[in-house]
């Protein structure tokens, strides 16, 4: 093994410890992986992987709710090194905050930390995530995504999604509303689902935002799930289960058992977190 190989394994060594620590100590008002906290529900699977890339964890302080999914991207651990990175940065600048005045300006910033901070620890190897953050106050619902992790929102029986993603088919739509490609280039790139920005990435640029913040109800269920489960279930099916009168954490599980239950060889790792909004 390289200098380099030795060096990654042993930094993802130190960020699943500290992962671990902080998940069976309960270091503040933090969930991860199969832990509950109220109006909270998180689940994983791996999918086909040998590996879980997926991070998935939420903070809770009294400026409100920071839900962060990142999906690492990288051979062996490198994506799950990215991925922890990313989480980490996202989260551990949220921890002291008593309120947050300008949520967008804090996504933004704390995604461009993170993508430098991948970069340094991966050097020349290629790594990455894809990243979706949502914060939740009492009001307002704002989120942020790099790459291609989903963001959605139920209220009362429908689904209603949020984000649009990076990937090369959602540029070229976004080309052709801007008059710069023709209908038939848009066409033609209406398949190609590869993400063309990520954390980690030379040249990463802007990040997808809200353009208004949502203003939340009571009930609502904000949701965010990774290409494992998006790729395996429509937004039809994923609804159907969000109905349900059932804690957060339950539905959850169930939507990746579902996804599970398509047994496709190629399945991605997928993961849920599932925020329910209980104040009036």
């Amino acid at each position: 093994m390289t200098g380099g190989m030795l060096a990654l394994a042993g930094i993802c060594a130190a960020y699943v410890l500290l992962f671990l620590c902080r998940c069976l100590l309960g270091w503040g008002n933090k969930a991860c992986a199969g832990e509950e906290m109220p109006g909270i529900g998180i689940a994983q699977t791996t999918g086909s992987r040998q590996v879980q890339a997926d991070v998935a964890q939420t903070w809770r302080n009294s400026a409100g709710t920071m839900a962060v999914l990142a999906d690492g991207i990288g051979s062996a651990n490198t994506g799950a090194v990215c991925a922890q990175i990313a989480a980490d940065t996202i989260l551990d600048r949220f921890e002291p905050y008593y309120e947050l005045n300008d949520p967008l300006y804090f996504l933004k910033s704390a995604f461009l930390e993170a993508s430098r901070r991948i970069q340094r620890t991966v050097g020349e190897r290629r790594g990455g995530a894809s990243v979706g953050a949502v914060f939740l106050n009492h009001r307002y619902l704002y989120y942020a995504v790099a790459g291609d992790v989903r963001v959605a929102l139920l209220r009362g029986d429908e689904v209603i999604p949020l984000s649009r993603g990076q990937t090369l088919d959602v540029l070229a739509a976004q080309a052709y509303e801007d008059g710069r490609i023709s209908r038939q280039d848009a066409l033609w790139s209406a398949e190609e689902k590869r993400i063309w920005n990520y954390l980690g990435r030379d040249g990463f640029c802007e990040i997808e935002v809200c353009e208004e913040p949502v203003l939340l109800k009571q009930g609502d269920k904000v949701l965010l799930i990774s290409r494992g489960i998006f790729e395996e279930l429509s937004w039809s099916e994923i609804e159907d289960i969000l109905i349900e009168n059932a804690p957060p954490g339950e539905l959850a599980s169930r939507i990746v058992d579902e996804a599970d239950g398509r047994n496709d060889a190629q399945a991605d790792n997928g993961s849920v977190i599932l925020i329910q909004r209980l104040e009036a």
